[in-house]
């Protein structure tokens, strides 16, 4: 950083801190912020709004209040708590963590920031939050509200993807921070960037604590920042969608253990946008009876680098009386027909099915 930058940083401590006593957000994790709450709460928190992460968090914790029950939990329970949150790879990074912590520490989260940073799935954003608002160590969490706040006071045109600048970001809050505070200076930076310099739309400056000395708010150029590079391109991939019933079960196919979407469950999908004849034709071949079938129109999910454009159809089939009862009817590929009711209750459905899954009325994470 430039000295001019290093002493605009210099600033902003004590106006922030007097901000965030007046204007803190009231939240769960915040009320008892052991080390386990604030990194269940802030692996949530990434790429979620808080609104939605609330339910989350009070229902994981129902489920899973120690580490320990963490580490021992059955891959099935994991997903369908993590339902609708997506980045499901977050919550199996979760577990490995919570085995090595078990292992390796007595079930007792390490507060040092490189033993944080050593562990499965935490970063330095984690790392920072987990060792300052836990542990009271004076470490910066700098995440993206917390750039877009810094590029706006600086009025800096850097690359917030550049690991280089975030270094140097980190670098400068550690030496600014309070050293009393350090939790609260980075749960005050969070909540500016949420709610004050928000990334959406014109930021409300006049209510910002550090607007007095904010360069881009001098300017007018708020807008402008932060500067990240243009993603590439998503790849589009066209699917078909099967609700395929027989009787009261719907029929439900568990994705690979890696890769996209790794263990879910989803409803059959087709490679492709298929007629109604083709996809009679599939299920002659997969030795089913079809009695009905009913399009059910277009949906499209959008993940970081592919975009799914999906059509669906509502299929019944031939009941399957052979296998009704306490036994599942398993399909050549590993299809199983469950009721309506368990599916909801058990089995983990991404978010990338919502419209399809409303159709049967099946509650997923967020709706529970």
């Amino acid at each position: 950083m430039l000295p001019e930058q290093e002493e605009l940083l210099s600033r902003i401590a004590q106006p922030l801190l007097t901000w965030y006593d007046s204007n803190r957000r009231v939240l769960p994790w915040r009320e008892d912020p052991t080390p386990y709450h604030v990194w269940v709460s802030e692996i949530m928190l990434q790429q979620t709004r808080v609104e939605a992460v609330k339910e989350y968090y009070a229902r994981f914790l129902r489920e899973l209040p120690t580490i320990r029950d963490l580490a021992e939990a059955e891959e099935d329970l994991l997903l369908k708590l993590w339902e609708g949150l997506g980045y499901y790879n977050r919550v199996r990074n979760m577990q490995k963590c919570a085995q090595v912590i078990e292992r390796e520490y007595g079930g007792r989260m390490p507060g040092n920031y490189e033993e944080l940073l050593a562990l499965p799935g935490i970063g330095n954003y984690t790392a920072g939050a987990i060792s300052s608002i836990a542990f009271g160590q004076v470490n910066p969490a700098v995440d993206g509200n917390v750039l877009r706040v810094v590029t706006r006071v600086l009025a800096d045109d850097t690359d917030i993807m550049n690991t280089g600048f975030r270094s140097k970001v980190e670098q400068s809050l550690r030496s600014e921070m309070s050293g009393e505070r350090p939790g609260d200076f980075n749960q005050a930076m969070m909540d500016i960037g949420a709610t004050v310099c928000v990334p959406n739309g014109a930021p409300h400056c006049e209510e910002c604590p550090l607007h007095a000395f904010c360069k881009a708010c001098a300017k007018g150029t708020q807008t402008r920042y932060p500067v990240k590079k243009a993603q590439k391109e998503r790849r589009v991939e066209d699917k078909t969608v099967l609700l395929m019933l027989d009787a009261d079960r719907i029929a439900l196919h568990k994705r690979p253990s890696k890769g996209l979407l790794a263990g879910m469950y989803e409803f059959p999908m087709l490679d492709g946008k298929h007629t109604d004849q083709e996809v009679l034709q599939y299920l002659k071949d997969q030795g089913l009876q079809t009695i009905q079938i009913l399009p059910l129109g277009e949906a499209k999910h959008v993940f970081s680098h592919i975009e799914w454009h999906m059509i669906g159809y509502w299929v019944r089939v031939d009941e399957l009386t052979p296998f009704r009862g306490e036994k599942q009817q398993e399909l050549a590929d590993g299809t199983v027909f469950v009721e309506i009711e368990k599916a909801s209750r058990e089995y983990a459905i991404p978010s990338a099915f919502s419209a399809y899954a409303k159709q049967l009325n099946i509650k997923r994470g967020e709706q529970q």
